[in-house]
């Protein structure tokens, strides 16, 4: 895989760790800047919000310059944002400087997305993916417990300090490795953008979206409140938190790899396979929560099991929009984060019923079963031949035209 894949993959990393280490930074926020526990989750609403309606508008926006120049831009946002945050004793800002850094990290990695297909030829999509995606399994298995560790130590505002830092040598990264090119929706010939709006009508394209959005729904349902679980339900210390978060991040990590091997080779039998294993995987884990010796090594397993489908079928949604060449990468990155959003919110619906900390896990059932059904009731649809690249939207950064 390129250099510059890496280096994208860096800053996913950092982004990622930013996303998720607010689990372990939540009371230390509210004690500095005098807000309750429960009013710091605005914190977390505000980040999604602002990847969910970040990635489509900043895409868009970013059409008109090359990649290098959005990518560095959007790096350095996300960097500011951080060291605005760390220095900031109002609540209300930091609320706003989250919105920041989350529209920053859509607008990235809706780019990023299109960068790394562009880098590598068609058959390895998958491949280049599963790298860049890697930056964010490999944020919950060592960026969010260090930060934890180090807000712990020094404070919240370290934390952020740090991911500031992180930042950094991947801006450097991408100034010097990822060429300067032009995106394909502003070379001679390419398609307006009303034109890649209008791909939003494609059925098929619609329906992967789906797909993709409803297991990541699952994936983050259950994830999110895994903590009262591993104390609550199977009656662990806290300090087996961080090891819990580490196997499903391990998992993950494991899922993502597997799926850059086979994704492009593959996808049908990757998809046949990881789904109905996948639907089990969260079933036995609802039932089987209350045994520690069940319960530690299906975290590892529905870790695995989850990013390998869903980066498969994000690998699909970039391969339907091919001929929507600027927004392919904010249409993969809206339906990840679609299903960021709605994940913990249809799960935390389930915590006051009799289901209590185990709902969670039933609700990640549920969602990929309604994955599953979709995909059966719409399978002739989907086997059908995806869009080849158009002849007006080569692989600009294999190609180096319209350089900078």
């Amino acid at each position: 895989m390129p250099l510059p894949l890496h280096l994208l993959a860096l800053a996913v990393f950092a982004m990622g760790t930013s996303e998720f280490m607010l689990a372990g930074l939540v009371p230390d926020i509210a004690a500095d800047l005098g807000v309750t526990v429960a009013a710091t989750g605005a914190l977390t609403s505000a980040f999604a919000v602002g990847m969910v309606v970040g990635a489509p508008l900043v895409a868009a926006l970013a059409r008109g310059r090359s990649r290098r120049t959005s990518l560095l831009g959007f790096v350095l946002t996300f960097a500011a944002a951080h060291v605005a945050s760390a220095l900031t004793s109002s609540f209300p800002l930091l609320v706003g400087l989250r919105v920041v850094a989350a529209v920053a990290k859509a607008g990235f990695l809706a780019v990023a997305l299109t960068t790394a297909a562009a880098l590598v030829p068609p058959a390895r999509t998958g491949r280049a993916l599963a790298v860049l995606l890697a930056g964010t399994t490999l944020a919950t298995v060592a960026g969010v417990p260090a930060g934890s560790v180090l807000g712990t130590l020094l404070g919240w505002r370290a934390t952020f300090w740090a991911v500031a830092a992180l930042c950094l040598p991947a801006a450097l990264g991408i100034l010097l490795g990822v060429p300067a090119g032009r995106a394909p929706g502003q070379a001679a010939g390419g398609p307006g953008l009303r034109a890649e709006l209008a791909q939003l009508a494609r059925v098929r394209l619609l329906l992967v979206m789906l797909l993709a959005a409803l297991v990541n729904a699952a994936t983050f349902g259950a994830f999110t409140f895994l903590a009262p679980v591993v104390t609550g339900t199977a009656g662990l210390g806290p300090w087996w938190v961080p090891a819990a978060l580490v196997l499903f991040g391990t998992g993950s990590f494991t899922g993502v790899t597997l799926a850059g091997r086979l994704a492009d080779r593959h996808p049908g039998r990757l998809v046949a396979v990881t789904g109905p294993l996948l639907l089990g995987g969260w079933a036995a884990l609802a039932l089987l929560a209350h045994l520690p010796l069940a319960l530690l090594p299906l975290l590892f397993v529905q870790g695995a099991l989850a990013f390998a489908l869903g980066t498969t079928l994000i690998t699909r949604v970039l391969k339907e929009a091919t001929t929507a060449p600027t927004l392919s990468g904010a249409y993969a990155t809206a339906a990840l984060n679609l299903g960021a959003t709605t994940g913990p919110l249809l799960a935390a619906l389930t915590l006051p019923t009799p289901l209590g900390e185990r709902g969670p896990l039933w609700t990640a059932a549920l969602l990929v079963t309604l994955c599953l059904l979709t995909g059966l009731t719409c399978r002739r649809l989907l086997t059908n031949r995806v869009h080849t690249v158009p002849s007006y939207a080569p692989h600009p950064l294999r190609a180096g035209t319209d350089r900078r």
